[in-house]
């Protein structure tokens, strides 16, 4: 699953098609834009992802005060320079690029850290993710159930580009830009269990009381109708994949009020729409994903919608691009650009450096859109 980090990595350099002055430092699949000459290939740099927000001695030291994003310009972003779209910063690898004031353990730890391939230096670098604020829409009062919640996040193609086979049976659907959001239930939680991304990976759920009955979480929730000792049931007698005793459905609540892509739908009043893209059954770490054919079967005997399907067949790069980018099928009025898509084997399986097999692919006027908005 997605680790925000920023590794050391062996740069393979290429030229800009239409700059003189700029080449591209290729990481994996991203494309970063700097200077010309500042590094060959073989070199190695601090690949500082999208979402990172850098101190001010990065910046300085990378000569881009004020042209970051944010109200404080230190936000990494992806942006477009003369038709070629750079996602992310590439930093240099060399021993005087801070001052004594930034070494952690001595210049010896600083040695380490900055020459070897493959190094996590986000702490060391004082890098830290961004997170928007939460809207009150989408707080809400909490209670713990650590071990009995999920952490779930996606990597980027562009990240691990050779994990998918060529040829290999898969299944793209359309990544909707809503906000995540499960439901579950488990024998040791004496009620559905309702939460978000950031909330369960810190193993906390919502409550499910009075005060909580216009969070945008369990409205979503109860528009489903769910009931975990029915649902499980139902699932166990009418699918036939055990005796499971927890199961945790995976989807995307979206419409007006959420994102700024609404897709039309209207998420203020009543239940908001949501969509599953993923089922897991079993205590987290010692379950299963279901594969996208049993994900159907489940959905289709317990009423849920799931996020549209954009190709069911044999994997291609050239594939997986040409559904990346265009309009949006969710409200069926193509009223927005699509956010992207995941793709992942039709049948579930695990890649020793991935884990699971899941990849996400994001559309380029996705991220250069305006007036953004990334709640989780």
């Amino acid at each position: 699953m997605a680790e925000f980090e920023a590794k050391v990595y062996k740069l393979k350099i290429e030229p800009h098609p239409n700059a003189d002055l700029i080449e591209l430092a290729i990481v994996g699949d991203y494309r970063s834009i700097v200077r010309k000459g500042e590094f060959k290939t073989g070199d190695l740099g601090v690949y500082i992802p999208e979402a990172a927000v850098c101190p001010d001695w990065i910046i300085a030291t990378l000569g881009l005060e004020g042209k970051l994003a944010g109200k404080d310009k230190n936000r990494v972003k992806a942006v477009k320079l003369r038709g070629v779209l750079s996602q992310g910063l590439i930093y240099p690898v060399y021993l005087d690029a801070v001052s004594d004031d930034h070494y952690v353990e001595g210049e010896q730890e600083y040695t380490r850290l900055f020459i070897n391939e493959g190094d996590d230096v986000t702490q060391f670098l004082g890098l830290t993710k961004w997170e928007p604020p939460i809207p009150t829409h989408m707080a809400g009062e909490v209670e713990a159930a650590f071990g009995k919640t999920l952490k779930y996040d996606i990597e980027n193609f562009k990240k691990y580009p050779d994990v998918l086979e060529e040829g290999e049976t898969v299944v793209m659907t359309e990544k909707v830009h809503g906000t995540w959001c499960c439901f579950g239930y488990h024998p040791d939680v004496d009620h559905p269990i309702v939460t978000s991304k950031g909330l369960s990976e810190d193993g906390l759920i919502f409550k499910l009381n009075e005060r909580n009955e216009n969070n945008l979480y369990v409205r979503a929730l109860r528009g489903t109708e769910i009931d975990g000792h029915d649902v499980i049931a139902r699932i166990q007698q009418e699918t036939l994949f055990g005796a499971w005793r927890s199961f945790y459905i995976l989807g995307e609540v979206y419409g007006q009020g959420v994102q700024d892509l609404h897709y039309a739908a209207n998420a203020g009043v009543g239940a908001p729409p949501f969509r599953v893209f993923d089922i897991y059954l079993g205590e987290p770490n010692h379950g299963r994903f279901l594969n996208h054919d049993e994900m159907l079967l489940v959905c289709m005997h317990l009423g849920l919608d799931t996020v549209p399907m954009l190709y069911n067949g044999p994997f291609s790069k050239q594939v997986m691009l040409e559904h990346t980018d265009g309009r949006e099928t969710v409200s069926g009025e193509e009223i927005n650009i699509r956010e992207g898509l995941v793709v992942k084997p039709a049948f579930e399986r695990k890649d020793p450096e991935l884990g699971r097999v899941i990849l996400k692919s994001v559309s380029e006027k996705y991220l250069l859109r305006k007036k953004a908005t990334e709640y989780n």
